[in-house]
């Protein structure tokens, strides 16, 4: 299967295999009872190199950060990551102290057993926010999670990062350059708490093309700007937002460094994987109908188009009306106008699906009815022209359902019930 990524106009081939598809990486899960210890499903992962890597990160940009992630942004530093240990169903966040100590201790004992260094293993963690992470239950089980380790198993890491998500996030691809091919391979998980600026969630992604450690840099932080900074379902942002990108070198394509030959279409690549787990992330929005793209062009600047777009994607009386399927061009444009960019009313046009709904601020003769058939559809585009200038940003986001309330309105009290009818509380 090919697959265009129209924004960098290069085709990759899809191809199966997740994290592992490029060479040298393994992956595997077990189940330790994190968030019930009766429970069976898989909850902790792990994700290796059998090379020496070059890694890059992006953390959450909250000031409340998880234990996991402070640990993770000074082992990150060192280089040569070699592993991820990854579990969902505790998020490890305001644990305190106690929590930068079980992060570390899952680094520690992961390091043991694969017989590298601590600082070599990076640690993620999602699930419930304030509650104590039941290391006592993960420590023991880490020579089985290594032993889980196998070259087909990025499904099972997928499954074992899953918290309200409905659908596994995963995407590989096989890439030709200078007569040669490496790969690219991530996972992902969110479903809630998604906003731009790292959105709650975690990806991991996995290449064989050897990367230099600037590059890698580069082509990371511009990905995730142009990818999942770019979303948002409920305009929530985490305490554990990571995304780590790995580069062993297996394959043999030459060194990619600034202004190689490959150098393009590596990061098209690593934009390409990042996108599409992206997306698949709003797809899956808890309890959401409808996938929405918003797109602002004509804006004075990008810094005006981006708030602009941010804007109205996050609206919650905007959310609504889609969820209805209400072409309500009018909250659109509320939205617009409150938004900290330069506009003027009068220019401003606003069309669903390619329809003009309004036209220099004021509603067009386009029937309601043609409207309503666009927001009726699970997936539509929003298009905000504001006619100052040549700057555009987009947006992909959701509605907002009645479920979604219902879904998120007892997480934290369910699970301190469970605690205690196991005695854990």
């Amino acid at each position: 299967m090919t697959s265009p990524d129209t924004a960098n106009d290069f085709v990759f081939k899809e191809i199966p295999g997740g994290v592992t598809a490029p060479k040298g990486f393994r992956a595997g899960a077990i189940s330790c009872g994190i968030k019930n210890p009766t429970a069976t499903r898989l909850d902790l992962a792990l994700i290796a190199s059998d090379l020496p890597t070059a890694t890059e990160a992006c953390f959450t940009t909250s000031r409340v950060k998880a234990g996991c992630v402070r640990v993770s942004q000074q082992h990150v530093k060192v280089g040569d990551v070699r592993a991820i240990i990854a579990n969902s169903g505790n998020a490890n966040a305001c644990t305190g102290p106690q929590g930068i100590r079980d992060a570390k201790a899952m680094t520690k004992a992961t390091a043991e057993k694969l017989g590298v260094k601590m600082r070599q293993v990076l640690v993620c963690s999602t699930g419930i926010i304030g509650m104590p992470m039941p290391i006592e239950r993960i420590v023991p089980r880490v020579g089985d999670l290594v032993a889980s380790l196998n070259l087909e198993g990025s499904e099972q890491a997928e499954q074992a990062i899953m918290t309200s998500d409905t659908k596994p996030k995963t995407v590989a691809i096989e890439v030709e350059c200078e007569g040669q091919t490496f790969r690219v391979g991530g996972i992902a998980k969110g479903a809630g708490m998604i906003c731009p600026n790292m959105a709650t969630m975690l990806a991991f992604i996995t290449t064989d093309a050897k990367v230099d450690q600037s590059e890698l840099k580069r082509a990371t932080q511009a990905a995730v700007e142009q990818t999942f900074n770019r979303i948002t379902i409920d305009g929530d942002t985490s305490t554990n937002d990571t995304v780590i990108v790995m580069s062993n070198g297996a394959s043999d394509v030459p060194l990619i460094k600034s202004k190689s030959p490959c150098t393009e279409i590596f990061r098209a690549a690593l934009r390409h994987v990042m996108m599409q787990l992206a997306k698949m992330i709003v797809s899956d929005g808890e309890r959401v109908t409808k996938f929405v793209e918003i797109r602002v062009q004509g804006a004075r600047t990008y810094q005006d188009a981006k708030a602009v777009a941010e804007t109205v994607a996050k609206s919650m009386l905007v959310k609504c009306s889609w969820h209805g399927g209400d072409p309500n061009w009018g909250r659109v444009m509320h939205a617009v106008g409150y938004a900290k960019a330069r506009i003027r009313e009068e220019l401003v046009d606003i069309y669903f699906g390619g329809l003009c709904a309004t036209k220099g601020g004021l509603a067009t003769n386009t029937p309601v009815k043609e409207l309503e058939k666009v927001t009726a559809k699970p997936k539509f585009t929003v298009t905000i022209d504001l006619n100052l200038g040549d700057a555009s940003y987009n947006v992909f986001t959701t509605d907002l359902s009645e479920e979604y309330v219902d879904f998120n309105s007892s997480e934290y009290s369910a699970a301190i019930h469970a605690k205690r009818q196991t005695g854990l509380a």
